[in-house]
């Protein structure tokens, strides 16, 4: 068995969250790695096309992802999503993510909500060879994940959520090397609040949340001898929207996201009097941040990184987006995402389109990238909503 496929597929996944780093940036390029990375990618057009953001925009069906504390407000009874984004097209054509997402508000209160979702990221056919060359195999390596959640509003203005997490990554490893399929638990945590004021003659919409998610266990492929941390994240946001004229409103949105993962030792970091690579002191490192837990991680994320408070600052990503909408029928999205070129270099605008009626919405939305050789380039994202009391409302006109 070649045991560059033990590598392979981890190597591939990183791509998909990292463009290369220029000659001249190479030596202080020191991403975050975390293990399950496809948890970062965003599900669904709404927030795809502004940016990759959600922790404050108005409350939809695939608020799960975002911030699922949104759920409490919102206007519909019920909702169920289906998003579809074929990713890496620029590489390859069979990797792909799917997403379903859903919510019920329950209660004569209006005042919480359940929530639920199930993510399946596929790597495609990978083929298996030899030390000849000859295919003797082929493999579909995959990461899901299925999530339940509660949101309760805790005052007029103000709610709160909570997410529990099943993860699973499979990327087709051989058990006779010792390599399996690793799972792990996790939870999110989240707060929405929304408010009304007069600006002008105007009444206006801020919003702001936050979500801290993926706070759970390592997976390990090999029993624990090595472990991942999952992509715990801090998502903070605002949204501000207001009235153009008539049946329109513009809605303007920032997010900041900072991974709380420590980050992990480099060779070039432990050096001795004399200037050389001081293995000793690194493989101690290594052996500490193995050990970390991950509710220790999260604390020194805030003040590990080589070079201190700027790179700390470093680490946080940001999103812009705006979204124009008609009679909330009719909807015009764009954004941008920003990483630090030391950290991911992650940077693309977004755009994207949305028509709503009272049963259904079909939201799409576009990447693109900054860089020519990124491979988030052109990436498509599809999303298609139904509003359950729109169902019944036509259901029950029909059966008159």
């Amino acid at each position: 068995m070649n045991r560059i496929r033990s590598f392979f597929v981890i190597a591939f996944l990183g791509a998909c969250f990292t463009s290369f780093a220029q000659n001249d940036v190479k030596n202080k390029f020191n991403p975050i790695n975390t293990g399950v990375t496809s948890l970062g990618i965003a599900p669904d057009a709404r927030g795809g096309s502004m940016g990759d953001l959600g922790a404050a925009t108005d409350p939809d069906v695939n608020s799960q992802y975002w911030n699922p504390a949104k759920y409490a407000f919102a206007f519909s009874r019920a909702g169920v999503s289906v998003s579809y984004t074929p990713w890496l097209r620029k590489l390859v054509n069979d990797i792909n993510l799917a997403y379903v997402a859903g919510y019920w508000k329950f209660g004569s209160s209006d005042l919480q909500a359940l929530s639920a979702s199930l993510r399946y990221f596929s790597l495609g056919s990978i083929n298996i060879t030899d030390d000849g060359g000859n295919v003797t195999n082929s493999i579909n390596p995959y990461e899901m994940a299925f999530d339940l959640g509660y949101s309760r509003k805790l005052s007029q203005s103000f709610s709160m959520g909570v997410v529990f997490r099943f993860i699973y990554s499979d990327l087709a490893y051989d058990e006779t090397e010792g390599m399996k399929g690793a799972a792990a638990f996790a939870a999110d945590i989240s707060g929405y609040q929304t408010f009304y004021p007069i600006v002008g003659r105007s009444e206006c919409q801020w919003s702001w949340g936050f979500n801290i998610s993926n706070i759970g266990s390592k997976v390990s492929y090999d029993g624990g001898n090595n472990s991942a941390f999952l992509p715990t994240n801090l998502r903070l946001g605002t949204t501000f929207l207001f009235p153009l004229a008539d049946y329109n409103t513009l809605a303007l949105s920032l997010d900041l996201n900072k991974l709380l993962v420590p980050a992990a030792p480099r060779q070039e970091d432990y050096l001795d009097v004399e200037g050389k690579e001081d293995r000793e002191a690194y493989e101690a490192a290594k052996e500490k941040y193995q050990s970390t837990s991950p509710i220790s991680g999260i604390f020194k994320s805030f003040s590990d990184a080589p070079g201190g408070f700027k790179e700390e600052l470093q680490e946080i990503n940001f999103s812009v987006g705006a979204e124009y909408a008609y009679n909330n029928q009719f909807f015009l999205r764009a954004g941008y995402y920003n990483e630090n070129k030391y950290k991911g270099n992650r940077k693309y605008f977004t755009f994207g389109a949305g028509f709503a009626l009272k049963v259904l919405r079909l939201d799409a939305a576009y990447v693109v990238a900054t860089a020519q050789s990124s491979p988030l380039d052109q990436t498509l994202r599809f999303s298609l909503s139904f509003d359950m009391d729109g169902i019944k409302d036509l259901v029950g006109r029909r059966r008159r």
